[in-house]
């Protein structure tokens, strides 16, 4: 079984970068429940039935808890949450010094918005797909290139 994971902001949550985003239904308007980028339901079920592991990579201090409660409000179950804390523990241990290191947490493709992760991606040895802002069809782009890696 491969496993992907994607970072949060910018990526799947608009924050500095602007992007559609899936209907909220009233009970996550009512709960403020953060966007997740348009797509992103229909893309971690066809993941799911290529039968990928998805994992949240973030660099976000945001907690475990109210990542998993975002996606379970859209329908969408995480297999693994890795924020800034869990991140630095591991990290700090190998004496590692990046922003991200998939390969660390046995991730086999990361998905993006940093040019400097896909740097980090050359440097460190790990598969990197990077999502522009106003990439509309970037859930194609990301089974494409997962089909292209795995024919």
């Amino acid at each position: 079984m491969k496993t992907i994971s994607f970072d949060l902001d910018d990526t799947l949550i608009p924050g500095t970068k602007v992007f559609e985003t899936e209907p909220q239904n009233w009970f996550q308007r009512l709960n403020k429940t953060e966007k997740i980028r348009l797509g992103t339901i229909q893309l971690f079920k066809q993941l799911r039935r290529r039968n990928f592991r998805i994992v949240i990579y973030t660099t976000s201090f945001r907690s475990v808890f109210s990542i998993r409660y975002t996606f379970l409000t859209y329908g969408i179950w995480l297999d693994e949450i890795i924020n800034q804390s869990k991140h630095n523990n591991l990290l700090k241990e190998r004496k590692y010094v990046c922003t991200k290191l998939p390969s660390a947490f046995g991730i086999d493709i990361h998905v993006d918005d940093s040019d400097g992760v896909k740097m980090e991606g050359e440097k460190f040895n790990f598969k990197t797909i990077i999502i522009a802002e106003k990439e509309t069809n970037w859930a194609t782009k990301i089974l494409n290139e997962i089909s292209q890696a795995n024919p």
